[in-house]
């Protein structure tokens, strides 16, 4: 990761994608909030200034000491980064006479510029702010004009410095990957190096300084972020790592016995607890759905300091934290200070664990960490399972939680993840799942009038969870299910699915 960049978070809603954008050219990025700054700038080639809600103009906006970065380094402000370097440095930032948001062409290209090169006059760019920059800073020279926006790009004679007032990052700035990489190779001479598998090669290596011959504890989820950790710390440290599983009794069918099993064929060293009359006892007659994740935390916590404490002198607890975790717990816009990821059941680890924490994908978008997977062969059923809450199906019963009600609602989502994947639906989807609703409805089967469960079926697409969109399955297909369903699942007469989108619904409905 010698080749890094910097980019300084000023709160922008764009932010990460900049770093996913970067990261795409196989170069290495790293976010800091702009009143956080790095100590050593000197580890990095380059500097992104992100945008902001803020305006520069106002007094509570977002500040930063650009001494020992501009004109020492080459710098990129992207829209509220732009208006900083012409509003600190000389230029004019004003008011716009209308909010210039969405897109936009660029109608003057200098194209003779190395950031520019190979964008014409025409390619189409994202707008997203309510100031303007009337006047160019010191030395500026334009580089682009749209029909709207006089001052759209503009280096900085002299220096490697560059403003552009548009989004490069969105998927809407038809040149934006483009630019960047003019920025960055072009530019700032960064090599594109960072790829999954010199990610593993380095991570491995500096797990084994780490760790050396130390034991570590990791709780094992079924899901992607765990199942990636615990493989490059047993490829780091072998048997060293002991990996707890358990079962809380709330997992899809056989999902336990599966997993398991799985994670064994990988040579992890594993073991399985079966804790399910455990969490189902202490959930008896609880209906609230944060009284339903603080036991299960409470529960798993105990569960996994229990088995803890059966391995000798572990030093170490493993866990599957990565980058978006990271970044929002350190926010722009004054968040608290940077906290350790909660295992997917628990509400913190207790402080009389006593053990120093190791975080492998720490520095990883979910999709990066699908790709060292792949990197790392894990098999494709592993990295492409869909994410499970980590309450289980005990925020998709909605009511009280039954040993009774969880065997009806698991064979309900068994046959529903079965006919997703029978009709090749089951990678277009992002996750899914079936919801147990606390009311009977009237039917009839036979001659007979019956009285039994309605459940509802989910299925959104999404990138990262933050935002979803129902996913419009083909009618035959859940003419198909919603027949097998009652057909199959005793108890249960009538079937709906869930159009609502995130926002305004949740994914889950608990």
């Amino acid at each position: 990761m010698e080749d890094k960049v910097l980019i300084l978070d000023f709160g922008s809603q764009y932010t990460q994608l900049i770093a996913r954008r970067v990261r795409e050219l196989n170069i290495y990025s790293e976010i800091h909030p702009y009143y956080k700054f790095p100590e050593d700038v000197s580890k990095y080639k380059a500097v992104i200034l992100s945008g902001s809600p803020f305006s520069v103009r106002g007094e509570d906006a977002p500040k930063v000491d650009l001494s020992e970065i501009k004109g020492k380094k080459p710098l990129l402000g992207v829209c509220y980064g732009a208006q900083y370097l012409a509003h600190f440095f000389k230029g004019k930032v004003a008011a716009s006479n209308t909010r210039e948001y969405g897109r936009a062409n660029l109608a003057f290209i200098n194209n003779t510029n190395e950031l520019l090169e190979g964008i014409e006059i025409g390619s189409q760019v994202w707008m997203s702010h309510s100031d303007t920059i009337k006047n160019l800073p010191e030395n500026g020279i334009k580089l682009a004009s749209t029909s709207d926006v006089e001052n759209a790009a503009y280096h900085i004679d002299g220096e490697q410095t560059y403003g552009i007032q548009f989004h490069p990052e969105v998927y809407h700035s038809t040149d934006g990957a483009k630019l960047l990489k003019n920025f960055l190779v072009g530019i700032a001479g960064i090599s594109q190096t960072w790829t999954p598998d010199s990610f593993v090669e380095a991570t491995v290596k500096a797990l084994k300084e780490k760790i050396g011959n130390e034991k570590v504890i990791l709780g094992l989820s079924g899901g992607v972020d765990s199942s990636v950790a615990a493989v490059l710390l047993h490829k780091a440290i072998g048997s060293h790592l002991h990996c707890i599983f358990v079962n809380n009794g709330l997992l899809r069918l056989n999902e336990f016995e599966s997993v398991l099993e799985q994670y064994k064929g990988m040579g992890l060293n594993v073991k399985g607890v079966d804790a399910s009359a455990r969490f189902l006892k202490e959930l008896h007659g609880v209906s609230d759905p944060e009284q339903k994740r603080k036991i299960i935390g409470k529960v798993f916590v105990d569960v996994f300091d229990d088995e803890s404490k059966l391995v000798d002198d572990a030093k170490w607890l493993a866990q599957g934290t990565i980058y978006p975790d990271v970044i929002e717990s350190v926010s722009a816009t004054g968040g608290p200070s940077a906290t350790i990821k909660s295992h997917h059941n628990v509400g913190g680890l207790p402080d009389y664990m006593k053990l120093k924490v190791v975080e492998p994908l720490r520095a990883l978008f979910k999709d990066e960490v699908r790709r060292v997977g792949k990197s790392l062969d894990i098999a494709p059923e592993i990295l492409g399972r869909h994410p499970f809450p980590g309450p289980g199906l005990a925020i998709r019963i909605l009511g009280e939680i039954t040993a009774e009600n969880v065997a009806l609602l698991q064979k309900v989502d068994a046959v529903f993840i079965d006919g997703l994947k029978s009709h090749g639906l089951y990678d277009k989807v992002w996750q899914a799942g079936a919801i147990l609703l606390p009311i009977n409805s009237v039917g009839v089967m036979g001659d007979e009038r019956t009285y039994e469960k309605c459940v509802a079926l989910r299925a959104v697409e999404s990138t990262d969870g933050m935002t979803a969109d129902w996913v419009n399955l083909p009618y035959e297909f859940l003419q198909k299910v919603s027949n097998d369903i009652i057909n199959k699942v005793k108890g249960v007469n009538r079937v709906v699915y869930d159009i609502s989108s995130k926002p305004p619904a949740t994914i889950e409905w608990e």
